[in-house]
């Protein structure tokens, strides 16, 4: 098993990895810090690990909800259904509420914490590959608008993480490229060596080898604990790891919230991105070249959908968070394992790679 932290000072959490980590309760439950508990899951998950949880929670008043499974669901309508069993079943303030699935019941149950009496504690057990390296780390929580996908949230962070490997065994194939995606972002953003060996490992990875699959989710948890730590808030170096999000965002949002999966769209928007980046002469031919190899290489789409044009993209992004002061600032690559966030480009390069990826 593999351990790290957020470093938040007094809101650091630990983040453990490996297999069957559900069942070392002796890890977990110190975070607990009182008799009431509820989970929250979703239909697909329920009859795969419910049981395996509530196992670790003898002796203390455990209640549950069952969401429908996807990001169709992911609506303050649904985030109600949460509040509606915490109030019917008396929890009070020291009661913690523990994610179980993948970003969607994460985002949500986190959400929820952040706002039930202004604020509980929460754990994160997250069952996706997508969740387990990204959306279950850093204190994002959430839901979507049809005009925007995670417009409506808080930060609130979790008082800890479980990436319990045994829940990728049942993972579908296509659920694993999802979450390779932003393992990948990764690497591109800001660490040259982790794309190589993601480049070296890919067969691996998508066989589900433990090593490889313990390795590539610490690494990414490494990183972005350590990017968290420096930028709560996302007011500055944070917005990195949302490269290929800005297209990506769009594509679900325009798609209809489900139809891509999360990790698909950040796909086609990070190559949509490195294209940007190309035009803008930042990255080599070579560097698009190999950007496209290693997502495809995951399984992943790398061209937007057919049915959406320039004006579909110009008119969603135009809601992304962001926005500042009206200028829409992008995530792109100054080199591979090089991202900055800048708004200082031209018009025409935004143009064009919108127009060649419509």
């Amino acid at each position: 098993m593999l351990t790290l932290s957020v470093a938040l000072e007094e809101r650091s959490y630990p983040i453990f990895v490996g297999r069957n980590v559900i069942e070392q309760a002796e890890l977990w439950l110190p975070y607990i810090r009182s008799h009431q508990v509820l989970i929250v899951t979703n239909a697909t998950i329920a009859p795969l690990y419910l049981d395996r949880v509530k196992a670790q929670l003898a002796g203390k008043q455990v209640d549950e909800v069952i969401l429908p499974d996807g990001e169709g669901y992911k609506t303050l309508e649904y985030v109600n259904k949460i509040f509606d069993v915490l109030l019917e079943k008396g929890h009070n303030r020291t009661t913690t509420l523990i994610a179980l699935g993948g970003g969607v019941v994460g985002d949500m149950t986190g959400f929820a914490a952040a706002s039930y009496q202004r604020g509980v504690d929460f754990i994160q057990i997250p069952t996706t590959l997508l969740s387990q390296v990204d959306s279950s780390v850093g204190g994002k929580t959430g839901v979507n608008h049809p005009l925007g996908k995670n417009m409506i949230g808080a930060f609130h962070q979790p008082r800890a993480v479980l990436a319990d490997l045994t829940t990728l065994d049942t993972l579908p194939e296509r659920e694993l490229s999802a979450g390779l995606a932003e393992v990948i972002k990764y690497g591109l953003i800001i660490d040259a060596p982790f794309l190589q060996w993601l480049e070296d490992n890919m067969p691996a990875l998508l066989q589900r080898d433990t090593a490889a699959l313990a390795y590539a989710i610490h690494r990414s948890c490494e990183i972005k604990a350590d990017v968290v730590a420096q930028d709560e808030r996302e007011g500055g170096v944070r917005a990195l790891l949302n490269l290929g999000h800005t297209f990506g965002h769009a594509i679900e949002a325009h798609q209809g919230y489900g139809a891509w999966l999360h990790g698909e769209a950040v796909a086609a928007g990070t190559m949509m991105a490195a294209r940007m980046s190309a035009k803008l002469g930042w990255i080599s031919a070579a560097d698009l070249t190999r950007t496209e190899q290693v997502l495809l290489a995951a399984g992943l789409p790398v061209k937007a959908p057919v049915d959406m044009n320039e004006d579909d993209f110009m008119r969603r992004m135009a809601v992304d968070k962001k926005v500042m002061h009206g200028q829409l600032r992008l995530i792109l690559l100054k080199a591979l394992g090089e991202a900055v966030i800048t708004g200082d480009y031209p018009v025409e390069a935004l143009s064009a790679t919108l127009a060649e990826s419509a």
